[in-house]
């Protein structure tokens, strides 16, 4: 048979079969073929709200994304306290309206969208509004999903996630009591700040009084008391707990550059977790110092929002921790890729989990945690009564861990009736407080 011939035959014995198959196919007399299902109207955003809220005392911004599906919506943190009424007007009057009618399904090009709709990238508010949409987003897949949001991340890689929690004192022995507290509640990972008295020192305030009124006001920052006592403060710290708890601590980007390598130099001996901011974003050329002079390890990235800021520090491995805040870099979508790209370099995740978050970002951080192989630890507080009722599931510490529930989606609600008795303030203006801390002459410090 010649290669023509051949075809044909192929062909007839095709038809022959689908005729065959389809006359197996053929009801049996007297029935009728069922009528396929009605088709769902596609799945489209219908709204998005961003809610501000404050049952700790903190400014919140909850980000709410409703569907055409009844019931199903999505929450999202987009908090940035500094500056809490400029995200309500980011999400309420521009995403709102740019959202409205998509696909929730489609969540890198929405995100990918959203970036690029302010036409200028990377700024605080845009990054906090658009962070609550995608964690509402990826909180809407999960339900849909029937799942935990870390099982739609991939799964688990631990079965609960390790917390530290804060103390400070006035002297070390005070600290040490608060260090041991934790201890006995199950904490392995404590960080410890410390007060100087008539110097505003990061981690415990209400020490310093402003020395001066008008213009110049504010409180008094130093950092050179700061450098010479930590060293001591560490010392009889570790002393008095031992070596059976992890300790860390955070610099704050407080000290200049310099002062921040010598006090890391110092402290290494004291065998911390990690150090933690030792330069400001604007002083990041100088970590392969750093690097070259301790082996202390270093967490950095509270500040960050652009990945510019943490490209050349992962690639070039001068940090052992990145420590963003999710709200602040794009949520779960940009977490994801950062975890990733911190994976290959042996970075480990150390998500900021501040005061200044709400339940429902705490929770992401714990489910991105979960699903993360490469991750370090997790910050995070305790909430008051009033913040467990606002927000029903939200997490709770015990044995120093977070277990997650099985939930779908992120596991944490928002009770907007509940939320509205307890209404964000003005007043003290919280927003001005981290823009007037000085030194003795009046110079300002970074905070």
């Amino acid at each position: 048979m010649n290669r023509r011939g051949f075809f044909r035959h192929m062909a007839r014995g095709a038809a022959l079969a689908g005729v065959t198959m389809a006359a197996t196919r053929q009801l049996p007399a007297g029935t009728q073929a069922a009528e396929p299902p009605a088709a769902k109207s596609p799945l489209r955003i219908t709204r998005v709200r961003a809610f501000a809220t404050a049952p700790g005392g903190i400014r919140l911004i909850v980000v709410r994304v409703e569907t055409n599906e009844p019931g199903l919506y999505g929450l999202g943190c987009g908090t940035f306290t500094q500056r809490a009424r400029t995200v309500l007007t980011a999400t309420n009057e521009y995403l709102d309206p740019f959202l409205r009618g998509m696909d929730p399904d489609n969540i890198e090009d929405l995100w990918q969208a959203m970036f690029q709709s302010s036409y200028w990238r990377n700024g605080p508010v845009l990054m906090n509004a658009l962070s609550g949409v995608d964690m509402a987003l990826w909180d809407i897949k999960a339900k849909r999903a029937g799942m935990p949001l870390y099982q739609i991340l991939g799964g688990k890689c631990r079965t609960a996630v390790p917390v530290y929690r804060h103390a400070h004192g006035s002297t070390p022995e005070e600290a040490a009591d608060r260090v041991r507290a934790f201890m006995e509640e199950g904490v392995r990972y404590v960080r410890v700040q410390f007060a100087i008295p008539n110097n505003a020192n990061y981690g415990i305030g209400g020490l310093a009084e402003a020395r001066r009124k008008g213009h110049f006001s504010g409180q008094t920052y130093e950092p050179r008391p700061y450098r010479l006592l930590a060293p001591r403060f560490f010392e009889k710290v570790r002393k008095l707990v031992g070596d059976e708890i992890d300790l860390l601590h955070d610099v704050h980007e407080r000290l200049h550059p310099i002062q921040a390598i010598g006090l890391a130099k110092d402290l290494e001996q004291f065998r911390l977790f990690f150090l933690e901011d030792p330069f400001a974003p604007e002083d990041i050329g100088y970590f392969p110092q750093l690097r070259a002079q301790t082996a202390i390890p270093i967490a950095m990235g509270e500040l960050f929002n652009n990945p510019n800021e943490w490209l050349s520090l992962i690639a070039q491995q001068n940090i052992d921790f990145i420590r963003c805040h999710l709200s602040q870099i794009g949520g779960v979508s940009m977490a994801r890729k950062l975890a990733a790209l911190c994976d290959f370099f042996r970075v480990r995740t150390a998500w900021h989990g501040p005061g200044d978050l709400t339940p429902i970002g705490h929770a992401v951080n714990m489910h991105v945690d979960m699903a993360t192989w490469n991750f370090g630890i997790q910050e995070t507080v305790a909430f008051n009564e009033a913040t467990h009722e606002v927000f029903p599931g939200a997490t709770e510490v015990k044995d120093g861990v977070v277990t997650l529930s099985d939930r779908p989606g992120i596991g944490v609600d928002f009770n907007e009736a509940l939320a509205a008795k307890y209404p964000i303030r003005d007043d003290p203006p919280f927003d001005l407080f981290w823009g007037r801390l000085r030194g003795l002459d009046g110079t300002i410090r970074r905070p």
